[in-house]
């Protein structure tokens, strides 16, 4: 990823922290110790309108390995390839 697009992301990132100033921590606090095989994460969104849409899934063992990477990727110092 280029360096500008990099900040741009940053800038980003730190204006919805301001935001919602609890999110990154909930975060956190669910890849600590919440990201087990067998875990059920339940999303919910509620539109402005009132619709309501709801979901969940269980976690496998190739989903907690996707985050780690992902978790890794975000992590990892920038090379530039």
């Amino acid at each position: 990823m280029n360096p500008l697009t990099l900040m741009k992301f940053h800038r980003f990132k730190q204006s919805f922290e301001k935001k919602h100033p609890r999110f990154f921590p909930f975060l956190q606090a669910v890849s600590k110790d919440g990201l087990q095989e067998g875990t059920i994460v339940n999303i919910q969104v509620t539109s402005p309108s009132g619709n309501t849409y709801k979901t969940n899934l269980k976690l496998t063992t190739d989903d907690i390995e996707m985050f780690k990477e992902i978790k890794r990727k975000a992590q990892s110092p920038r090379t530039g390839h």
